[in-house]
């Protein structure tokens, strides 16, 4: 995991105005939220069974999460890289669709080791000015 300093930082805005413009620029929230918190993600740079993501983590500091009305404030990003599983899975645990391979396996690395670290935290940061901060006032 690779943290950054960023303008976002503090920054406080409606969850559910800025879910609809960044959604289509990428973004979706993040499948480990609360209703006390979460983040925004993207992804940097997919390849095989590896995927770079930026995530953009916030804290509700108004209403909870699942309420289109709740305020955010935004705290440190970071790039995190997943290492999925490329092989059949054939473990009893696992869901097989009719082909056989499983759409839910467990990554092999959740948070992988990043080669080339300036470059991935430079393109995190350029995403964040980009594609989020242009919707705070």
């Amino acid at each position: 995991m690779l943290q950054f300093d960023s303008k976002i930082v503090g920054k406080e805005i409606g969850f559910g105005y800025l879910r609809d413009k960044i959604e289509g620029r990428g973004f979706t929230i993040g499948g480990n939220w609360e209703y006390y918190k979460g983040s925004f993600d993207t992804v940097l740079w997919k390849e095989g069974g590896e995927t770079i993501y930026l995530r953009v983590p916030f804290v509700v500091t108004e209403g909870e999460l699942d309420n289109e009305d709740a305020k955010i404030r935004f705290q440190n990003p970071f790039v995190i890289k997943h290492v999925a599983n490329v092989g059949l899975d054939y473990d009893e645990g696992s869901l097989l669709d009719a082909s056989g391979v499983s759409q839910f396996q467990t990554p092999v690395d959740k948070d992988g080791h990043i080669h080339d670290k300036s470059r991935w935290i430079s393109a995190g940061e350029q995403v964040v000015e980009k594609r989020v901060l242009p919707y705070f006032h």
